[in-house]
């Protein structure tokens, strides 16, 4: 989850900055003195939650999260302000909060309780499928899932690439061996990697998100939490996080945004 932040005073700043860090310890957080950086790094790294204070010199806030919604129609915006005028502006832009300075950690909680927009794990995942940028697997408590071999973890990106498809055993080759002929010999390599994924899956409690049937393997997308597959639901998370660049380490992973 990233979090932005902005006040013009310093030591406000400060204070929202350390009151999120403690409300969201595993959150994301930047903050900035400075409105125009804050709606920079939106722009080229996303954002999920706002937290920006009303009352700025130059571009207050409430035009500071006009420009955010432009960005993404579904950023979290949390005003944070000692002017109790300005709410019904704020309001109007169909914020997710509104907190009133001294800021706490307990605001903060509070309002990311309540969110608008809620950023939520998917509900029943085996596993978190991290596609945007490397290529990686994580359990749902955010352990990494490990793969004895790395072309048992490509063949398992190769299957959550096809989104649920059935790829058969030579399809799978034709993509991992790239030119290499389709011979016995690397035909029982691969059948060493395709146990090989099995096992680590298994060993993470997570074997039901591969389907095997003769000679043929799929996933089950609906339960992997995976960011493209997000992207695909127009998840605005998801869609901030793609930096146009996808399963990186793989020559043939190629992203259609759907």
């Amino acid at each position: 989850m990233r979090i932005l932040c902005v006040d013009d005073e310093p030591l406000a700043l400060q204070m929202l900055e350390m009151s999120i860090k403690k409300a969201s310890p595993d959150a994301d957080v930047t903050a900035f003195d400075d409105q125009d950086e804050l709606l920079s790094e939106a722009q080229n790294n996303g954002c999920d939650i706002a937290f920006l204070d009303i009352h700025m010199r130059g571009m207050n806030g409430v035009e500071l999260a006009k420009k955010l919604k432009d960005v993404n129609p579904k950023m979290n915006i949390i005003f944070v302000t000692g002017y109790s005028e300005y709410a019904g502006e704020a309001m109007s832009l169909h914020a997710s909060g509104y907190i009133m300075k001294p800021v706490s950690k307990e605001k903060i909680e509070k309002e990311l309780s309540e969110l608008r927009f809620p950023i939520e794990p998917k509900k029943g995942a085996l596993l978190r499928i991290q596609c945007f940028g490397n290529f990686d697997v994580f359990t749902p408590d955010g352990e990494h899932v490990r793969f004895e071999r790395s072309k048992a973890k490509e063949v398992f990106a190769y299957l959550v690439h096809k989104r649920g498809s059935s790829v058969t055993s030579k399809e799978i080759f034709a993509a991992i061996f790239e030119d290499e002929p389709y011979e016995k010999k690397l035909q029982n390599l691969l059948q060493t990697y395709t146990h090989s994924m099995i096992k680590s899956l298994k060993a993470v409690g997570a074997e039901d998100a591969v389907v095997h049937t003769y000679n043929a393997f799929a996933v089950k997308p609906d339960v992997l939490d995976c960011d493209a597959y997000r992207f695909s639901e127009l998840d605005p998370g998801a869609v901030n996080a793609y930096e146009c660049e996808y399963m990186s380490q793989y020559y043939w992973a190629d992203f259609i945004p759907y």
